[in-house]
């Protein structure tokens, strides 16, 4: 099925991009995480607590399916 957490893709880096070039710090401390858990989510190494997602989202000011996407496993090419 392809490598640890491959099925959720996020938007974060891009987000932070268009909030004025913000930093993973920024965004951490704004989340109430560390940066390095910020780092892991934005690299898809690690999946955020569902409160954690919705945190991350309300920083941005977007919905929830702007800064997550999942993909069924059954859509992953065989």
């Amino acid at each position: 099925m392809g490598k640890g957490q491959a099925n959720v893709s996020n938007t974060i880096r891009t987000l932070r991009f268009h909030a004025g070039e913000m930093t993973q710090a920024a965004l951490a401390e704004k989340v109430g995480v560390t940066r390095q858990t910020i780092v892991a989510i934005e690299q898809g190494r690690y999946s955020p607590s569902l409160e954690v997602a919705f945190r991350i989202a309300h920083v941005f000011g977007v919905p929830l399916d702007a800064v997550f996407q999942w993909t069924p496993p059954e859509a992953d090419p065989a």
